[in-house]
């Protein structure tokens, strides 16, 4: 998810679903395509920056196994899911999205501009589930995690999203993780008491990239290796 510098004129709704967390609006500002929760700025299509790092420093934190499966938690604009598409280094390509709204927009809708290609490759597969409770439930495993599904761990899209950041949260996420495998995620803003509670829930290789934005604080990404 990306703050931007919003274009001049008033943006106009394409589309407007109501949910099972709530309203989801997609909205045409401008050049850009831009995705509304509950009133709530998501993310635009106006960078990408940030989501094509979360996907490269997960891929390079790990050991360099061959073909590493990824599980991307938010198809968003649709950004990480086609920067990981365009790597053939990436095997199965996995992304759990919760809204029916934001996967009926990728297949049929606008944003189809941005991942077409991505949904055409075969390594490529998108789940239609909640990914807190995903990594909860879920028989599968992956090499890497990346979690784009908020503004941050502080700042969460809604009260149910904040379980992901605690200690169980994360043990969750642990275990959907292969042996060293790698947790990627994306932050509007630093978090040491994020970074903290990773180092308390065993993770290793704890830090944080940045992402430099035009002003304010950068974006950032945590990255961690799966404990044990």
């Amino acid at each position: 998810m990306t703050a931007y510098d919003a274009p001049h004129g008033s943006p106009q709704v394409i589309d407007r679903r109501e949910g099972p967390y709530g309203e989801v609006v997609l909205r045409r500002h401008g050049e850009l395509l831009q995705i509304i929760a509950n009133g709530c700025f998501l993310m635009d299509t106006s960078d990408g920056r940030s989501e094509r790092l979360l996907v490269d420093a997960a891929l390079g934190a790990l050991d360099g196994r061959p073909a590493p499966t990824v599980l991307i938690g938010g198809l968003g604009v649709g950004f990480s899911l086609a920067h990981a598409a365009a790597d053939p280094r990436w095997g199965r390509i996995t992304v759990a999205e919760r809204e029916r709204a934001i996967i009926d927009w990728h297949r049929s809708g606008p944003l189809s501009e941005l991942s077409a290609a991505a949904l055409a490759d075969p390594r490529t597969e998108i789940i239609e589930v909640d990914l807190v409770a995903h990594v909860h439930e879920t028989s599968d495993t992956y090499d890497v995690l990346c979690l784009d599904i908020d503004n941050g761990p502080e700042w969460t899209v809604t009260e149910g999203n904040e379980s992901l950041y605690s200690r169980a949260g994360l043990a969750a996420c642990a275990r959907v993780l292969r042996q060293d495998g790698v947790l990627a995620v994306w932050s509007a803003k630093p978090s040491p008491d994020f970074a903290r509670t990773l180092r308390n829930a065993g993770f290793r290789h704890v830090r944080t990239e940045e992402i430099p934005v035009a002003r304010g604080v950068p974006d950032v990404v945590h990255l961690a290796v799966r404990p044990g």
